[in-house]
């Protein structure tokens, strides 16, 4: 398998999008993201999305030129509308006045409405932790889980993401999931690999396990933990659409469909201040004393270091160079 720099990885991506009709800073930003994700292994994040974008991006189904705008309807709030444009743009554009309303009040929010899919939301919100804030996001998707006893299919796998800095501009703590046992794309690559999936990780259709990737995908994923899980996804979906103007999950077209109407999702962001209480990085040292008491043990997401090079399927690097032009 080919090992593959995380430059070059980024200057493809961004060559693809830019040939499928993104502009160049915004080709820039969605590069960058899917640099990241390829960085600490997470494929579902990084390449695996990136025909879906290109394809997307010729149909219209997330428009390349998007200007997103920003508002501050009040001091602790900003929102910017994306436009039906990705993502990572519109939050880069809105974080430094977040970042400057959470500083000056203590605790911000930042929505995100009208967005594509994030795809990782763990990136955000380490930015801004890597901006000394402590970070929660919460974003929705594409309907995949019925509420624990039903099979009617109500919320997405809805992930939350916590990011918490560690006084020194680097990252403490951080956690990215879904809210669900396991993430869709798990399930698709399964298929597409001819697998089987574990039990408990889904249902079919009439609402019985199944370790089958098709059925999965015509049943529903199992929110982690029953009720438990499926109180956070609720969580998520009332912040990500109601906080941001973005549509609910059932209205939610399947994410890689290669047309038919923008996805329209919302992220929804707060930003902290750790140092309102004077107590914070105190308390954080406490934990994580506690934590390190067991050998093997430690805070989600710490000294996890991204790899450069990576190695990389051969054919999704093909794929990635295609798209670029490059082969």
């Amino acid at each position: 398998m080919p090992a593959v720099s995380l430059d070059e990885i980024e200057q493809t991506t961004k060559a693809a999008l830019m040939r499928h009709g993104a502009h160049d800073w915004i080709a820039a930003e969605v590069a960058r993201a899917v640099r990241v994700a390829e960085s600490v292994g997470n494929r579902i994040c990084g390449l695996y999305y990136l025909e879906s974008y290109c394809t997307q991006l010729e149909t219209g189904r997330v428009k390349g030129d998007a200007e997103p705008v920003v508002t501050r309807p009040r001091p602790g709030v900003v929102a910017v509308d994306a436009g039906f444009g990705f993502a990572q743009p519109a939050f880069a554009r809105a974080l430094p006045q977040a970042i400057e309303a959470a500083r000056t009040c203590g605790v911000a929010s930042l929505a995100v409405g009208h967005a594509h899919t994030c795809t990782s939301l763990g990136f955000f919100t380490e930015q801004i932790a890597r901006a000394g804030l402590i970070g929660l996001g919460v974003t929705n998707a594409s309907p995949i889980v019925a509420p624990p006893g039903g099979k009617t299919r109500v919320i997405g796998t809805n992930p939350i993401a916590f990011s918490v800095p560690d006084g020194q501009g680097g990252i403490a703590m951080q956690f990215d999931q879904s809210t669900t046992t396991v993430a869709l794309g798990k399930i698709t690559m399964a298929k597409a690999a001819g697998e089987q999936i574990p039990e408990g990780w889904a249902v079919d259709a009439q609402g019985q396990p199944t370790t089958d990737p098709e059925a999965a995908l015509s049943g529903s994923l199992v929110s982690m933990g029953g009720y438990k899980g499926w109180g956070f996804g609720l969580m998520a979906e009332l912040l990500a659409a109601g906080m941001t103007g973005g549509v609910v999950s059932r209205d939610v077209k399947p994410l890689k469909a290669p047309d038919g109407p923008p996805h329209d999702l919302g992220q929804y962001y707060l930003l902290m201040a750790p140092d309102v209480s004077g107590a914070f990085f105190d308390r954080l040292a406490q934990v994580e004393a506690g934590v390190a008491l067991d050998e093997g043990a430690r805070m989600p997401g710490q000294g996890k270091q991204p790899a450069d090079p990576v190695t990389l399927e051969p054919a999704i690097w093909a794929q990635a160079r295609a798209l670029a032009g490059l082969g």
